[in-house]
């Protein structure tokens, strides 16, 4: 995507900047006092900064909020292909917070940004006072689709042409569908900055490398290394991710907390950015 073009009107583009870290170009955005403890902000696959539109300024109260643009998507720089993985994306993020120079004392993820939150943890990256998982993406795929998925997502990657075909049939009314199709209403201009990230060839190739490489079995093995509180926030509408996954994360993971979200999807956190910054602030005693 072209920052100059694309960007013009970017969510609290005066918050943006970017920076070189592990050997790529990221897109980044700061909110808060400088001297504030640390939340690190880690969208979902196919996502940006833009879904963090509502949420980063109500965290901004306490917290110096640092976000980016995850490897390939938005604006930030591809990397090579094996980085993509679950380990590879994190080990990027991990780099970037070390050139930031950065102590997270908590860190927010977004579906697949919980799991790179998690992975940090795990490896050691971060060791934030407490993780929330919005809609967290923490674990395979059940049944049948457990074992279709990642070989059609695997087989769409492969196929250089398939981005591009992608993102010429992105229009509004198809990617309105696919955002309703999570179980959340997003307002007009959530959904035209999803389409223009929807129609960038770029972003979309990113987004099948990063579902392709990822190995959440390999997470979920674990778990039991998870040593900081993990606060599970649930829309119960979400049609993505099902509700009911909270419960075997939290009987997994030691200390794992649910806090339901009634009637939000998976996009729980543009829906109503509101009800879950009272969800993170209310948990608080265990993150300052």
């Amino acid at each position: 995507m072209n920052w100059e073009r694309d960007g013009a009107d970017w969510p609290h583009r005066e918050a943006s900047r970017f920076i070189t870290a592990g050997g790529i170009r990221w897109h980044m955005q700061e909110f808060g006092v400088a001297d504030a403890p640390v939340c690190l902000l880690l969208h979902g696959t196919a996502g940006a900064t833009h879904s963090w539109e509502g949420l980063a300024p109500l965290l901004a109260r306490r917290y110096r909020v640092i976000g980016m643009d995850l490897p390939g998507h938005g604006f930030t720089e591809r990397p090579a292909t094996r980085l993509l993985s679950l380990p590879g994306m994190a080990g990027l993020v991990g780099g970037l917070c070390a050139e930031l120079n950065i102590k997270p004392a908590i860190a927010v993820g977004h579906s697949a940004g919980a799991a790179i939150g998690l992975q940090m943890v795990m490896d050691g990256m971060i060791a934030p006072r407490a993780v929330y998982a919005i809609n967290g993406a923490l674990m395979p795929f059940k049944g049948m689709a457990g074992q279709v998925f990642p070989m059609l997502a695997k087989a769409l990657f492969v196929n250089p042409v398939v981005p591009s075909i992608f993102s010429w049939t992105a229009n509004e009314g198809r990617v309105k569908r696919l955002l309703e199709s999570t179980g959340s209403r997003l307002s007009p201009r959530a959904e035209e900055l999803y389409a223009r990230l929807f129609n960038d060839p770029g972003h979309v190739g990113a987004a099948l490398g990063m579902m392709a490489s990822w190995d959440l079995a390999a997470l979920r093995r674990r778990w039991g290394e998870v040593g900081v509180p993990l606060h599970l926030i649930v829309g119960t509408a979400d049609g993505t991710i099902p509700p009911s996954d909270a419960r075997e994360i939290s009987r997994g993971i030691n200390g794992a907390l649910i806090h339901p979200l009634t009637g939000l999807g998976h996009l729980a956190h543009e829906e109503d950015a509101q009800a879950v910054a009272a969800m993170i602030y209310s948990t608080a005693e265990y993150a300052e």
